[in-house]
Order: structure tokens, then C-alpha cells, then sequence
């Protein structure tokens, strides 16, 4: 091992500036997806809904390697707190899942539409982002394109400028399917939340 990396006051000594070490990975597929993590439901069940979308970046290109989580409440806007989100049981709903980008930068969950979980509040999916490049883990909101009436009194997305808003609500496909694009920089960025004690 060269000695300036084995002694970091060597470095100091001639100059340099200590860099941070360069992360490895992200390893996503190998060690986080699991079977049946992007079903929260049954695909083709009663009320099933499809979640899909793509992951770009600053550039528009597609992330290959993201993982991305979502958590939300069920059709009553009840938060599960089911054990065993990482088995898969067809009759017990979780309100969890996981699944990774493809090579197009696509992804896809079939799940339920939440209910309103806060009077005043607009259905909404929690979703949370890996992806290469990033040194923490991005939180972000879906909303249900509907009731539109839910969305003008929802106090979130009442606070944020009409354009901000427009990337934190879902588009309703011909298909009944829901489409939520996540844009990590640049023009259209996806509004990302920060929440207490989340280091940044």
C-alpha cells in the first residue's frame, strides 16, 4: 500500500487534500430485490392497480440501477403494521414494496390505490430512491390524479409552486394504470422531502 494512503498525515504533509473514498456499486440487484417485491398485490386481483414509470437523470437518460421502495396505506387509508413485508402472502397486504429499474430506466409495481389517511389530505404512495450517485437515499410522494378536490386542499402540494406540484402527482393512463416519472436533477426535478432526523 503506497504510504500516503496508509498514512493520511502524509498526505497532509506534502499538500494534498484528503478526498472522501469512492463508493462501490450500487449492487442493487444482487442483494436488495426479493420475489414478488414490486407485487404488492396479486397482479390481475380485484381493485389492483399498476404503478410504473421511468427513473432519468440531470440529462434526461435513464438510471438502469436504481432501487426503489414505496410504502403506503390501504384502500381505507389504514397504515398496516403487518409483519413479514419481505414474504409475499396474497391474502395479507403490507402496504411495502421493492423492486429495481430495468436497462430503460422503467419500473413497475401492481399494488392498491391508498385511501386518505389524514382528513383534508390527498391519497398519496410514499416512495424512497437509490440510485448510483447518490450519497443518501431521496423520499418522494406519489398523489392519486384523483379527486381533484382532494389535491386542491391537500396541504403539502398547496405549498409548493404549480409546476413543483405537477411532479409529485400521478398521471392516470387510458390503461386505468397510474404513471409517476422520477426526474433525480434538472429541468422537471421531482420535488424530494426532507424529514426530521433524515441526514442529508
Amino acid at each position: 500500500m503506497p504510504e500516503a494512503q496508509a498514512n493520511p498525515q502524509y498526505a497532509l504533509m506534502r499538500g494534498l487534500t484528503p478526498t472522501p473514498g469512492q463508493t462501490v456499486g450500487p449492487f442493487y440487484h444482487y442483494a436488495l430485490p426479493f420475489e414478488d417485491g414490486e407485487h404488492l398485490v396479486p397482479a390481475g386481483s380485484p381493485g389492483s392497480v399498476r404503478l410504473h414509470g421511468t427513473v432519468t437523470d440531470g440529462h434526461g437518460a435513464p438510471v438502469p440501477d436504481a432501487l426503489l421502495e414505496i410504502w403506503q396505506a390501504d384502500t381505507d387509508g389504514r397504515v398496516v403494521r403487518a409483519q413479514g413485508s419481505l414474504r409475499r402472502d396474497p391474502g395479507v397486504f403490507t402496504g411495502f414494496g421493492r423492486t429495481q429499474t430495468w436497462r430503460d430506466g422503467g419500473y413497475s409495481f401492481t399494488t392498491l390505490e391508498p385511501g386518505t389517511t389524514t382528513e383534508g389530505a390527498a391519497p398519496f404512495i410514499a416512495m424512497t430512491v437509490f440510485a448510483r450517485g447518490l450519497l443518501n437515499r431521496l423520499f418522494t410522494r406519489i398523489y392519486l390524479p384523483e379527486p381533484e378536490s382532494a389535491l386542491a386542499s391537500d396541504t403539502l402540494l398547496a405549498s409548493l409552486e404549480p409546476a413543483d406540484r405537477a411532479t409529485l402527482v400521478a398521471t392516470r393512463e387510458v390503461d386505468g394504470s397510474l404513471r409517476f416519472d422520477v426526474r433525480l436533477q434538472g429541468e422537471g426535478e421531482t420535488v424530494f422531502l426532507r424529514y426530521p432526523r433524515h441526514e442529508v
